[in-house]
């Protein structure tokens, strides 16, 4: 909204998706309140306030009145709802110019050497409070037909057999209990009192719920289904039932709590990883000991052996393995030395480093995983997104169904009424929608959770769904199924010319990029001692060449195809670029004032794990495809030893046509660095960045895979499938239960206390159904 003002309030004590469907509801109903989004996982509500017609203490009081403690988050967001960023981020990842040198390739599709050239990751600084990456931007989790009652906020640090719910179970049971043996010994007149005030003790909080449900917009809520049906046991003399009937509400609600609390639990696990204290270096060289969210960028930090890194930072003395699994999922140490970056909650396994901090505890990496898992929790796939608006329907419908129920069989089928009254309430029971409703976002909390568990970050439940489904996978080469560390292997001179003098050309024209190819020739000039002379006039035409002014010559280095266009026709070297490009090396012609004056050879390594990787992901039926800017005959080399199909040759545009070609025959996940590849990462169905944790991976696709290995995209597909297998089995079982007990129940088989069974029971088997997800493992890939 134009105007408007976004805040956001902290609101503690839900613990479904029904809560955030009460919540949603009652503010939407406020004027001028737009933008509605409620987070569960995140425990967090975001609305635009138009100014002078809403106000912040309204939404407060309408949160509070549902029974909920909302207190407002200072500075979460901004008026306008945009995001903001650091003084040097840009969202137009595709506008970076890390193109300019050619070699046949196409650079744009070319990662940074995550290893040897660290992003100063305090310049990026994204807001991530402030964007909603809610794929709908009204947020809603699901429909506001129904409603569950909430935890008590202060039961968040206790035992689940000693909060609220627990206590009102435990109270429930010793009187239902307690009648059921008196009535062994005492006749039915002295034990049905008892049942009777079971049954009102429970009515009293749910009667209450169920009003304020009403009043905010919710009359078809779970609690006012219950109290009706309860009351009408009680006047047609079923107590007996009824007090089973709450009892066993009661308990289904604190089964739902306790499974909420252990899915939130694998997020709070996250923030567990950083210490709570750090160990700031004073300028004399001692060290004081320091809350880890008091440092700053640019403070240093010592990190003893054994203890958990406390800060993103860049190490600036001492060298040490770190043990980087409980962010990334790597489970083999890591050795970092002077230069290299460390990500907070990494372990340092032997020796005592000191680092400089690069980003504020609130944006490191730990904090910027969490924020991304509880975001993605509020995206809904389209499998819930049909779910939710089949329940709205539901609910009303089986009311209807109930009243039909009381209403016809009398004079239908000859049924007295107590018998058509009581089945209808036993109906209405098995109208809340609640276990079909959360056997989505149950199975999708879990997934997203156990993925992240393993250094696979998906955006949201529409990602997660749409990567199970893919048919192909797309990878960008350099970067990505490579190294990204080419190195220089040959230097050939062409006739009068000599390997030295070619190499200070080439690397005159390259001083300054930050690509992979060129740091590896300036790399190459000064392992040989190579003074390389000034360039001007320096230049890049993207994914063909970088030019440059030498010593008064025009000097570029492209591919070879690059060099003949410009008319330097390097025939003489003819066999030496076809052996070298044959062996899977990258060739670069360097052109002297229109003559080819030699060839630089690179070869970049391909990743340890890529040949597995790409043999996992033809296990799962996905087609995989390497898309290059590189030469046909380098390509088909590496694709050989991968065991891929190569489209080689690629411009950035080409590529788009490669990914829209694949799309035609169904669902393509494109898997790039992050950095270059944001064009063909949205072009895809699902972008999969690959990056070791930099802002770009974490933002740019719709997935990141932490590693940095080619078997995590396997992952992603296993545990894509494996989720929505857990979707589908939820679905089954909350339709299908439900089915089952309204059938019997319609023949008179069965009663009240099944029917109440039928929900709660189903609500808890689908919630520990998706539990099961939190110990997926991935797929079968070597280590």
């Amino acid at each position: 909204m134009d105007g408007g003002q976004k805040l956001q309030w902290r609101v503690e004590g839900m613990d479904c998706a029904a809560c955030v469907a009460k919540v949603t509801k009652a503010v939407e109903r406020l004027p001028g309140i737009s933008g509605v989004s409620v987070n569960l996982m995140a425990e967090r509500l975001t609305a635009t306030l138009a100014a002078g017609t809403a106000s912040a203490e309204a939404v407060e009081r309408q949160v509070a009145a549902l029974g909920y403690t909302v207190s407002p988050l200072s500075g979460a967001a901004e008026a306008g709802g945009h995001h903001r960023h650091g003084p040097t981020c840009s969202h137009d990842h595709a506008g970076h110019d890390h193109d300019h040198a050619g070699h046949g390739h196409d650079h744009a599709g070319h990662g940074h050497d995550h290893a040897d050239h660290s992003h100063d990751h305090a310049d990026h600084g994204h807001d991530h409070a402030g964007h909603d990456h809610a794929a709908d931007a009204r947020g809603r989790a699901a429909p506001a037909a129904h409603g569950h009652d909430h935890d008590d906020p202060a039961d968040a640090a206790r035992p689940w057999y000693v909060t609220g719910k627990a206590r009102l179970v435990w109270l429930l049971g010793g009187l239902v209990v307690g009648a059921y043996a008196l009535s062994l010994a005492l006749p039915h007149r002295f034990t049905y009192p008892l049942f009777l005030a079971a049954t009102l003790v429970a009515l009293i909080p749910f009667g209450r719920r169920a009003f304020a449900l009403a009043r905010a917009g919710s009359p078809f809520s779970i609690e006012t289904l219950m109290v009706t049906a309860a009351l009408g046991a009680v006047i047609i003399g079923a107590a007996e039932e009824a007090a089973i009937v709450v009892l066993l509400f009661a308990l289904g609600e604190m089964l739902e709590s306790v499974a909420a609390g252990r899915a939130r639990d694998g997020i709070r696990a996250l923030a567990a990883l950083i210490p709570r204290v750090a160990q700031r270096m004073r300028p004399d060289g001692t060290t004081e000991q320091v809350p880890a969210e008091a440092l700053s960028i640019g403070d240093e930090v010592l990190v003893r052996p054994g203890d958990r890194v406390p800060c993103d930072g860049v190490i600036i003395g001492g060298r040490s393995a770190l043990d980087e699994s409980p962010v990334t999922g790597e489970s083999i140490p890591v050795t970092r030395g002077p230069g290299d970056p460390v990500v907070a909650g990494s372990i340092n396994a032997d020796g005592a480093i000191r680092l400089r901090v690069t980003r504020a505890a609130s944006d490191n990496t730990i904090a910027r995983i969490i924020r991304m898992v509880e975001e993605a929790t509020a995206s809904r796939a389209k499998t819930q997104r049909f779910i939710e608006r089949f329940a709205s329907w539901w609910t009303p419908g089986a009311m209807v169904v109930s009243l039909l129920v009381i209403l016809v069989p009398p004079f239908a089928f000859g049924w007295d009424w107590w018998t058509s009254l009581y089945r209808g309430l036993a109906v209405l029971l098995i109208a809340c929608p609640c276990a079909l409703v959360i056997s989505v976002p149950a199975a999708m909390a879990s997934g997203l959770s156990a993925g992240a568990r393993r250094g696979l970050l998906i955006k949201g439940g529409a990602a997660l769904e749409a990567i199970g489904s893919a048919t192909s996978v797309a990878f960008d080469k350099t970067g990505t199924l490579t190294e990204g560390r080419p190195r220089v292997t040959d230097v050939l001179p062409a006739p009068a010319r000599s390997a030295e003098a070619v190499l200070a050309l080439a690397a005159a024209v390259e001083q300054g990029s930050a690509h992979p190819l060129a740091r590896a020739i300036l790399a190459e000039a000064e392992a040989r001692s190579i003074s390389i002379p000034a360039a001007t006039d320096q230049a890049a035409i993207p994914g063909r060449a970088a030019t440059g002014r030498v010593d008064g010559q025009r000097v570029s280095i492209g591919s070879p195809r690059h060099a003949r266009e410009e008319g330097a026709d390097p025939a003489l070297l003819d066999a030496e670029i076809e052996r070298l490009e044959s062996e899977g090396r990258t060739v670069a012609v360097v052109v002297v004032d229109g003559i080819a004056a030699g060839l630089v050879a690179l070869r970049d390594e391909p990743r340890g794990d890529a040949a597995a990787g790409v043999a996992a992901i033809s296990a799962l039926g996905v087609r995989p495809v390497m898309l290059t800017g590189d030469n046909p005959r380098t390509a088909a080399a590496i694709a050989a030893t991968l065991g891929l199909e190569a489209k080689a040759g690629l411009l950035p545009a080409d590529k788009l046509r490669e990914i829209a070609t694949l799309r035609e025959a169904g669902a393509v996940i494109m898997v790039g660095d992050g950095i270059n590849d944001a064009p063909a990462l949205a072009a895809a169905t699902v972008g999969v960045a690959m990056g070791g944790g930099t802002d770009v991976a974490l933002e740019t696709a719709d997935a990141a895979v932490l590693r940095d290995r080619v078997g995590g995209v396997a992952d992603l597909v296993a545990l894509s499938r494996a989720t929505m297998a857990n979707v589908r089995q939820n679905v089954g079982l909350a339709v299908g239960l439900k089915g089952v007990v309204l059938v019997t129940t319609l023949v008179g088989i069965t009663g009240l206390w099944p029917a109440i069974l039928a929900d709660t029971g189903a609500t808890v088997l689908v919630t520990l159904n998706a539990l099961r997800l939190l110990r997926w493992r991935g797929a079968a890939m070597p280590q």
